[in-house]
């Protein structure tokens, strides 16, 4: 079993890959940016997820590697304190859709051909600030490329369905780290072990779900 999550240096991914590592499963995980230490039961490998030469390069490299499951969870959130009249600028949109969305798609495009050796799964990390459902205002950019995220999700499992690849998009919770800040509910450790969980109950039944953590279907 082999697990490949991608922006795994803090948060939620880093929670999950060493979640992932403690049980004794194979974990790949990517960063962008600096090298990162050595970690037991980790292998790191480097990954902008909005280059696609990187990730050609990336997926040559493991391309003898079956995946079990894919975690796409590379994600940035930029515009917290952001004013409607004054912020917003066009890069800042720019940005997070080339991580939030199309870095997804990259992802799921270029290590579907090692899921499909693994017969394996595919996990897309939303929000539910994504959701028609929780429109509270504020947050714009990243409101719409979390909707993007589960709107891709939904139509990957549709395309999918014929392979027996599910395909499951997920909720982790308020969650204590840069992006959720520390008057959030949970901890990376406990948002991992919840979606540790909906990742292993994800099947060909469910492709297409949008999941909280703890196993609470969301709303579309």
């Amino acid at each position: 079993m082999t697990i490949l999550i991608t922006g795994a240096t803090r948060g939620i991914g880093l929670a999950l890959a060493q979640s992932v590592a403690d049980s004794g499963e194979q974990v790949i995980a990517t960063y962008r940016g600096a090298p990162q230490s050595p970690r037991k039961g980790i292998e790191w490998h480097a990954l902008d997820v909005t280059d696609p030469a990187a990730h050609r390069q990336l997926s040559s490299t493991l391309s003898a590697k079956p995946l079990s499951l894919l975690v796409c969870n590379a994600g940035v959130y930029l515009e917290k304190g952001h004013q409607l009249e004054r912020d917003y600028p066009p890069a800042d949109w720019t940005e997070t859709f080339a991580v939030n969305v199309t870095g997804v798609f990259l992802t799921i495009q270029s290590f579907l051909p090692q899921v499909r050796a693994g017969k394996g799964k595919i996990a897309i990390i939303s929000s539910q600030m994504g959701s028609d459902t929780n429109a509270s205002g504020g947050s714009y950019i990243y409101r719409a490329s979390k909707a993007a995220a589960l709107n891709l999700g939904r139509n990957l499992a549709v395309d999918l369905r014929a392979e027996g690849i599910p395909v499951g998009i997920y909720h982790p919770g308020w969650v204590q780290t840069d992006m959720g800040g520390h008057y959030a509910q949970i901890t990376p450790q406990e948002a991992a072990h919840g979606l540790l969980q909906r990742f292993s109950a994800l099947s060909i039944k469910t492709t297409g779900c949008f999941e909280c953590w703890d196993g609470r279907p969301h709303p579309f």
